[in-house]
């Protein structure tokens, strides 16, 4: 086991003609139509100054929704369960908090984070060599900081498949298990991967005369314990091992069916049924729904196809930087280093003309590269595309390094300011789904020009999980929404149409009572989140049994899981910590307000007022 102790404003920019931006946008597309190139692998969440004496952990991004600096006096690197027992039972001895990080970090909310003064972090990145496949039982067997991409692959070179997984293949199994991770079906057992848990090992905190910790075998015979350690956010312990249920090994068939908007929120019921790993793409802007037809056909189908998903593409760093990416686009020499991009530059100029031609110029060019589809692993010559399940079922390719191309990094890598966003996750009943979209419809139908700055990025992802008996997982069928949105460098500086995602945001939490996904979110979106798990007083029930001093809660794990609001400062609101209820929530001097809601009354946003604003 290793252990780390530790005891300006940016030049003036002249916004380019969309007209010059578009065949640039397109052009940008080309590396999706080609081979998958390789790029400089992301940093390591968790960084150690000797000299300071602390480490910090921070997430992919680069920085929490608070911007507040998470730091711990140490971090332990495990290798082996023997090596975490020990941790977490030191830990235990010297009454330490303890969290417990991987070595990805894609998290959005801040649960990771323990508190700054006698705490510890335990890393499972190099707690990640056992993955051991049962072929006759059909299941495989994982320690806990296992990567997706090599988890799937060593389950398939076994001749069998996992039938669900997230679309991001950068996370490890103990932490997509912790957050809810998810594909998309509502066939058999469904597309999260919590239900195709057979058991876990879990090592949490024990009496001396134990130890100081234990490992506690959990299975389907103990159900409190099974339902609550399936989805436990990392507040139960730390999971060990992780035995997973598979199938026989089969291939996808995957076509985009482009659409009108008009109907997707009566159809989506149908096409689950037609469809086994159905999903939807909506671009409010292009009033356009892409229809992801994607179902299994038997192993030996011709076909050697591969999703190499745009969004999580390599870019050239310096085209990142030059043009704050979205999407993973790149604009060429359009800007030097150091300029401010396009992005920030139309988000800051109030440009949504300019916008909305980008958004536009970037939904043909997905169209074009059928959004990084390739048939036989190569390029895109048409649909169907079929390809073996681990292919199909996650992407990543920004992740994988070379050395002799050390200059590309995933668009969203912070060492490079480039992709910037916020990411909201709303988890819907199907009859809600419905009265929501058409609620986003009637404020679209205003000025559709305010849904530009989605579309630029992946527009509206619509994705479905079946119910779970898990305690934090979803208790009915549920449709599950995620749109990305640009956010500002300054924490201080409000958005392009600030006010329009804040009312989208509440109608989906507040109006239609979506439930927020764990991994993701601004903090306003888990107020009253106890009310929305129905299983949360059985799981409180069970983390009291097995970790009754609060050993691995923070502050900022406590804020999330009771939802309440605790930050109610001058400008709280351009960032989600708080939801406004004064003017001075928002930004009174660029002018913006608190106010209400233009469909959804009830909401408080933070507007833009044109009269009030003095250049």
């Amino acid at each position: 086991m290793q252990l780390q102790n530790t005891a300006k404003k940016p030049r003036p920019f002249r916004t380019p003609k969309m007209s010059c931006l578009i065949p640039l946008l397109i052009f940008s597309f080309l590396p999706a139509l080609l081979p998958p190139s390789l790029s400089l692998p992301p940093a390591p969440p968790i960084h150690c100054n000797a000299t300071a004496g602390y480490c910090s952990i921070s997430n992919a991004y680069g920085a929490w929704g608070d911007r507040r600096t998470c730091i711990a006096p140490s971090v332990l690197y495990p290798s082996t369960e023997e090596d975490l027992l020990a941790a977490v039972a030191e830990s235990r001895r010297l009454n330490n908090k303890v969290k417990i990080a991987s070595g990805f970090g894609h998290s959005i909310p801040k649960l990771v984070c323990p508190p700054p003064a006698g705490s510890l972090i335990i890393s499972t990145a190099k707690y990640s060599a056992g993955v051991a496949v049962d072929v006759a039982r059909r299941t495989v067997t994982v320690d806990a900081g296992v990567g997706l991409r090599d988890l799937v692959d060593a389950v398939e070179a076994a001749g069998l498949s996992l039938p669900a997984a997230p679309y991001w293949e950068g996370v490890s199994i103990a932490g997509l298990l912790s957050t809810g991770g998810h594909g998309s079906s509502w066939w058999g057992k469904g597309g999260a991967v919590h239900e195709y848990v057979v058991s876990m090992r879990l090592v949490v905190p024990a009496a001396a005369d134990e130890g100081f910790a234990k490992v506690i075998e959990i299975d389907g015979s103990k159900p409190d314990l099974f339902n609550s350690a399936r989805v436990s956010i990392g507040l139960l312990g730390a999971i060990s091992k992780v035995t997973l249920a598979l199938d026989p090994a089969f291939k996808r068939s995957v076509t985009y069916d482009y659409r009108s908007d008009d109907r997707f929120q009566d159809e989506f019921r149908e096409m689950t049924k037609l469809h086994e790993f159905f999903d939807i793409t909506w671009y409010p802007s292009q009033r356009a729904a892409v229809y992801r037809l994607d179902g299994r056909v038997p192993a030996n189908s011709s076909g050697d196809g591969v999703n190499d998903f745009i969004g999580f593409q390599s870019n050239p760093t310096l085209t990142s930087v030059a043009v704050r990416a979205t999407a993973s686009l790149a604009f060429g020499n359009l800007v030097g280093p150091g300029l401010v991009g396009p992005e920030k530059a139309l988000d800051e100029s109030k440009n949504a003309e300019g916008k909305c031609a980008m958004a536009a110029a970037i939904f043909a060019a997905k169209k074009l590269a059928a959004n990084g589809l390739k048939n036989n692993n190569f390029i895109f010559t048409g649909y169907p595309v079929v390809g073996r399940q681990s292919r199909i079922q996650t992407s990543g390719s920004c992740l994988h390094s070379s050395p002799s191309n050390p200059f590309a990094t995933c668009a969203w890598d912070p060492r490079i300011k480039g992709l910037f966003f916020y990411e909201t996750t709303a988890i819907f009943s199907p009859s809600s789904f419905r009265n929501f979209v058409l609620d986003v419809k009637k404020l679209r139908d205003l000025n559709p020009q305010n849904f530009c700055g989605a579309d630029v990025y992946n527009g509206f992802l619509v994705r479905f999980i079946k119910a779970s008996t898990a305690y934090l997982g979803q208790a009915d069928d549920s449709v599950v929404v995620d749109f990305n949105y640009y956010r500002a460098d300054d924490p201080s500086s409000p958005r392009l149409n600030q006010d329009v995602w804040e009312e989208v945001e509440q109608m989906a939490f507040f109006k239609h009572g979506a439930r927020p996904h764990w991994a993701k979110n601004r903090k306003a979106a888990f107020a009253g989140v106890g009310k929305k798990y129905s299983g949360m007083k059985k799981f409180d029930e069970v983390k009291k049994k097995l970790d009754p001093a609060g050993m691995f809660s923070s502050e900022w794990s406590d804020e999330i899981v009771s939802g309440e609001e605790r930050r109610n400062g001058d400008g709280c609101a351009l960032e989600g910590e708080c939801v406004c209820t004064e003017d001075r929530h928002c930004s009174p001097a660029d002018a913006y307000f608190c106010a209400s809601g233009i469909v959804y009354k009830q909401a408080r946003v933070c507007r833009f007022s044109s009269d009030s604003f003095v250049s």
